[in-house]
């Protein structure tokens, strides 16, 4: 156990040694995803539509049930469940399950046929910036049509009195929800496209067949080639953390150390592809070549430039093989939410769960490669 271990330290040495003595590869470990980030953080906007959304119906009058139909008539929203009290509302919302919350309290369908102003309560996730201000916008104009229809006479928009409050993200700040995506998306980009040439790297230079002839197993070269990779990931992480908190004035409402274990695992998957496109490519264009063809799809697959409801079916079941959809929700919930790991437990166990396969499948194809 000894010897394996210094055996590995000295591969995990030998890496660090390489990947630093060349000050372009340097620049390429630090300075490019400070640089997206940045880029990213100020650039990126989305739309989206189908808006999970919870409606809570304290009357159960016609009127509140026509106003339900007509948020689902408009297109934009999709009543997913129908909570009993507000204490399920802040459930829901905790736990990302809908985006928009829509309360109608008792007494709605009275006051508007006595012609006195109402009121609706409307909740949105500000985590989805850019989803809150579109939710608030088609609530609104759809409140103010439902009023402006409404059979009985005189009832104008102006008397629903429409009160709007956006959670984790007051100020609906698109960079709160952007930033933290692109820290995830940047992450995995370093590490796939790291790991996918470190073996690529050792076949064209001539000096796999030497490793071999050592006694250093097929396991024991693959430990020592991720480990260093991992660990320039994580700090990584750390700088753009740093730059996201300090530049964009993103909050970081949950647990740093939770961060950092959910990065961890994290890791584990996407340091998994890229070892496993290191086995397949046979030069190191290639391996850049196929590791670009999977980063692609992945982030457009992961909710970060599409909401996942928009997408067909077929593609939503992909979305769950893909480690980056996950971890999009662990570190919005942790920064912006403050959510802990009895919120977060089932997206790092669906993380966990690829990592190990993939690690697996990785290692079986490094064995039949080598050997």
């Amino acid at each position: 156990m000894r010897k394996s271990f210094e055996r590995i330290n000295r591969i995990v040495i030998k890496e660090f040694i390489q990947a630093f003595r060349d000050k372009r590869m340097r620049f390429f470990l630090f300075v490019p995803p400070l640089v997206q980030l940045l880029v990213f953080g100020y650039v990126v906007s989305l739309d989206v539509n189908n808006i999970s959304t919870a409606f809570l119906d304290l009357d159960k009058s016609s009127e509140s049930r026509e106003l339900a139909r007509r948020l689902e008539a408009s297109g934009y929203f999709t009543i997913t469940h129908s909570p009993t009290s507000v204490g399920e509302i802040r459930e829901l919302l905790d736990r990302g399950k809908v985006l928009c919350a829509v309360q109608i309290n008792r007494g709605f369908e009275k006051d508007l046929r006595k012609r006195v102003p109402t009121s609706v309560q409307v909740v949105v996730d500000g985590t989805y910036s850019n989803t809150a201000l579109i939710a608030l916008g088609y609530v609104n104009g759809t409140i103010a049509k439902y009023a402006q229809d409404r059979a009985v006479p005189k009832i104008t928009a102006g008397a629903i009195d429409v009160r709007t409050t956006a959670w984790y993200n007051p100020e609906l700040k698109s960079r709160n929800y952007n930033v933290p995506g692109v820290m995830a998306t940047v992450i995995m980009l370093m590490s796939i496209m790291l790991t996918s040439m470190a073996i690529v790297r050792e076949r064209e230079a001539g000096t796999m067949e030497q490793l071999m002839v050592t006694p250093i197993t097929p396991v024991e070269l693959m430990l020592g080639k991720t480990v260093p990779f991992a660990a320039i990931s994580l700090i990584d992480m750390l700088l753009v953390t740093v730059v996201g908190v300090l530049w964009f004035d993103v909050p970081i409402r949950g647990s740093l150390l939770l961060l950092l274990a959910s990065t961890v695992v994290y890791l584990l998957s996407v340091l998994g592809i890229g070892l496993f496109i290191s086995t397949v490519a046979k030069t190191q264009q290639q391996a850049l070549m196929t590791a670009m063809f999977f980063t692609m799809p992945a982030i457009l697959l992961s909710g970060f430039v599409f909401p996942i409801e928009n997408m067909p079916k077929i593609f939503q079941y992909v979305t769950f093989i893909n480690p980056l959809r996950y971890f999009l929700v662990i570190i919005r919930g942790i920064f912006l939410k403050g959510n802990g790991a009895d919120i977060l437990w089932p997206h790092l166990a669906a993380l966990a769960v690829i990592g190990c396969a993939v690690m697996a499948l990785s290692a079986l194809r490094f064995r039949k490669r080598l050997g």
